[in-house]
């Protein structure tokens, strides 16, 4: 877990300084408490003591009491202090190591283990450390300081003592053993929890659709008393080390008046004042040996999980992305809006064959080059390799002229605007959606109300209660299918990139709006260059090229005209979806 500290900032390792002067503070002011017990009991068992100066001995010790409570205060804020800002630093690592992901590595961790790991191990690691910082000094400080003060004192009186110690810690030592692998397998399945509360959320629809209800809910439960049966051994094999350990503690009170007993009855008059102080001072000090222990104690009932948490963290923060932003910002002179591939093959990580073969085609500026074929031939994987989502196994893709490996990556995703398959909106406004992190500066409202009028969006933001700045929901789970799809697009427009992909962006929009985009984008954007993804041979019959893939190979490229002499794979795809009379249009 420890690790971990590698990514503290030098804010923190100043406040872990201040704390540990704190810390050494406290311990010397509870330790000289002791001293002033030592003096009064001496004081109290010898005749003629002065009154004054036991006054003086327990003021002493009232003074050193209350300056141990105020650097208690000072310690506990600090650590408090740090802790926050520990985690915090923790949680936007995780953020910004995720975001730089690529699709290969958020293959490697499930979104609900991703979430889980961002917060719920975090808080572990944060509830542990804040405990961490001051006992892993102030317990093996106190034990040495106070070992070191009472060694010489009786050698039954510390044998005792050390015996006491051994045994604590081959308890503690046997529990972590048994507890570590249950913690571990409690992580685990609190990704599972919060995978399946995730899937019953987000499918709600579907699941009261299919009256599924039971079916989740025991899918859930078989989850959550996997968890509760895993807990409960964890939790019960911990608290049984309080209960053991408060036994050691009382027989080493025992054998330490035991012991001082025998020798008291057993020494001459004059020496039985001095070894009852010495018994009196040792039992002090033993019991802040067995405090610290104690302590440790607490620490170590959480460590066992909270190092599982911080193996999870470290899981994901050494995880070192497999594509890096290249040098260049622009392209070459004369080449925007060209996209070229050059012999290019694609595998994914693992796989048994590639998905893309070597492919070799060109996309002129200002065209509208459309991609068609069958399931899982590869469409969407070889849209993927133009912003760079993946790189090419072999052969180059090229942007305006660069290869996209040469490219920095936020310079290359601002010349390619992304169309995703899916249509995904955040929560906020319509404007928020559209703007999509840019500043409102760099889009005039002019600029925005032509994306939506040309992606057929303009009726339907107007019609809302605010029209443009009107909400939208996580997931835009207040709109329709086509609506999401239709200001999906109208924010890839509004990007003004000079390419514009559209991976089966069509897909929501009935015939009459599909025809209506895609008139508008020939119309308006024909500067841009459109890549465009699709299932329907209406909507990209009228393409300056079509490329037709067939298990990740070129299967035909051409116009739908050229592509209906040469290729049988478009003809049979062109068959099975339009009559001989729309084919003959």
């Amino acid at each position: 877990m420890f690790r971990l500290l590698r990514y503290m900032r030098l804010k923190e390792w100043l406040l872990v300084f201040i704390m540990v002067l704190l810390i050494l503070a406290q311990v010397w002011m509870d330790l000289k408490i002791p001293d002033y017990m030592a003096v009064v009991t001496t004081l109290v068992k010898t005749p003629g003591s002065p009154v004054g100066e036991i006054i003086k001995a327990g003021g002493m010790m009232l003074v050193f009491a209350a300056g141990s409570m105020v650097v208690a205060v000072l310690v506990a804020l600090t650590v408090a202090r740090l802790s926050a800002s520990f985690s915090s630093n923790l949680r936007s690592r995780l953020f910004r190591r995720v975001q730089r992901f690529t699709m290969a590595e958020m293959g490697r961790f499930s979104t609900a283990s991703l979430i889980t790991r961002s917060t719920n191990d975090v808080t572990q690691v944060q509830g542990v450390l804040s405990m961490a910082f001051r006992q892993i000094i102030k317990a093996p400080v106190t034990a040495i300081w106070a070992v070191g003060k009472i060694a010489d004192k009786n050698s039954q009186w510390t044998f005792s003592t050390a015996a006491a110690v051994v045994l604590m810690i081959a308890l503690i030592s046997i529990s972590i053993y048994f507890a570590m692998p249950k913690f571990k397998k409690m992580q685990t399945l609190l990704d599972d929890v919060n995978r399946v509360t995730r899937e019953n959320i987000i499918g709600v629809r579907d699941i009261r659709a299919f009256n599924a209800e039971n079916f989740q809910r025991e899918k859930f439960e078989e989850i959550n008393t996997d968890i509760y049966h895993t807990r409960t051994f964890a939790r019960r094999l911990m608290s049984s080390m309080g209960p053991s350990v408060g036994l050691i503690f009382n027989f080493l009170l025992l054998a330490i008046y035991w012991v001082g007993a025998v020798l008291i009855v057993s020494a001459a008059q004059v020496d039985k004042i001095s070894l009852f102080s010495d018994m009196v001072v040792f039992s002090s000090y033993a019991m802040q040996v067995m405090m610290a222990f104690m302590m440790m104690l607490i620490l170590v009932v959480m460590l066992p999980r909270a190092s599982v948490s911080a193996q999870r963290i470290n899981e994901v923060l050494q995880v070192e992305p497999q594509l890096h932003s290249g040098p260049e910002h622009e392209g070459v002179a004369g080449k925007e809006g060209v996209v070229e591939f050059q012999n290019v093959t694609f595998q994914y990580p693992d796989a048994e064959e590639a998905e893309l073969c070597e492919l070799s085609f060109t996309i002129d500026k200002g065209s509208f080059f459309a991609i068609i074929g069958a399931t899982g031939s590869g469409k969407s994987t070889l849209i993927n390799l133009i912003p760079r989502f993946y790189d090419a196994s072999r052969g180059k893709v090229l942007v305006n002229g660069r290869d996209v490996r040469e490219w920095d990556m936020g310079a290359l995703r601002k010349t390619v605007a992304y169309v995703a398959q899916k249509a995904v909106l955040f929560s906020g406004t319509v404007k928020d959606n559209l703007l999509l992190g840019e500043a409102e500066g760099k889009r005039m409202d002019e600029d925005l109300d032509f994306a939506l009028r040309i992606a057929a969006a303009s009726d339907f933001v107007n019609g809302l209660e605010d029209g443009i700045d009107g909400y939208v929901t996580a997931g835009g789970t207040n709109l329709s299918g086509g609506q999401k799809q239709r200001l999906s697009i109208a924010r890839g427009i509004a990007r003004e990139a000079d390419i514009l992909i559209l991976d089966d962006s069509f897909s929501a929009l009935d015939y009459r709006t599909d025809r209506r985009v895609r008139s508008m984008l020939q119309e308006e954007c024909g500067h841009l260059t459109r890549i465009v993804v699709a299932q329907r041979i209406g909507t990209i019959r009228h393409a300056d090229k079509i490329l037709v893939l067939q298990d990740g190979r070129m299967a035909g490229l051409g116009t739908h005209d050229e592509l209906m002499r040469t290729s049988e794979v478009y003809r049979a795809i062109a068959q099975s979806q339009l009559s001989q009379e729309e084919l003959a249009r």
